[in-house]
């Protein structure tokens, strides 16, 4: 199990470009519309995983879309929630009594990615939590398709505030780059290394 992606709430996708690349110097490539839940994204590549700026873009269908109304709801330029990545999918919804859910968007160069899901209106629902997905077999992984960054980056550390324990039920066994304090339900900050230094989105405050 590995960090996959932290969405990002963004108000709106062709301002966050700029304001990415020139506050933190990080690049994003286009990603696609989701389907059902009236959002789109962006995505900010880091090698083994990467950022995802979300926005809404069709308030209606938002409106009617638990996922939706969780980015409607989420404070821009913060983390919003998170998700990690398993070959195990199957075990995972049965251990967790999760519905399985399956998705696809084209991507640059007329490919398409595709994969399957589980756990996300919960995630929504408890942001502390992340959903899991299992890429689709050829799919090109998002982290690593080229972008052009000021400085080479990571993503480091991850910080969530909730239950611990009610965390560790969730995720099982992992080594996953993170650190838990006590608070209400929410992904606090992400910390991202690069070569001139650390970019924090959030608030890292004490971590110990």
């Amino acid at each position: 199990m590995k960090l996959d992606h932290v969405l990002i709430a963004v108000a709106d996708l062709t301002a966050s470009v700029a304001e990415f690349e020139s506050r933190y110097g990080l690049a994003s490539i286009a990603g696609g519309r989701h389907g059902g839940w009236g959002t789109a994204n962006r995505i900010v590549p880091l090698g083994d995983a990467y950022l995802e700026l979300i926005a809404v873009v069709d308030p209606d269908a938002a409106a009617g879309s638990a996922v939706g109304r969780w980015v409607a709801s989420g404070q821009v330029g913060k983390p919003l929630g998170w998700a990690v990545r398993t070959g195990r999918i199957d075990a995972v919804a049965r251990r967790l009594d999760l519905t399985l859910g399956s998705g696809s968007r084209a991507a640059a160069g007329g490919q398409r990615l595709r994969w399957r899901m589980a756990g996300i209106e919960r995630a929504a629902a408890e942001p502390m939590l992340p959903f899991f997905i299992e890429w689709g077999p050829g799919t090109r992984f998002p982290g690593r398709v080229s972008a052009q960054h000021r400085t080479a980056t990571a993503i480091r550390t991850l910080v969530l505030e909730g239950d611990s324990g009610r965390l560790s039920a969730w995720l099982g066994s992992h080594e996953l780059p993170i650190v838990v304090r006590a608070g209400s339900p929410r992904v606090a900050a992400v910390v991202v290394s690069t070569a001139a230094g650390e970019i924090v989105l959030g608030s890292t405050g004490a971590l110990e």
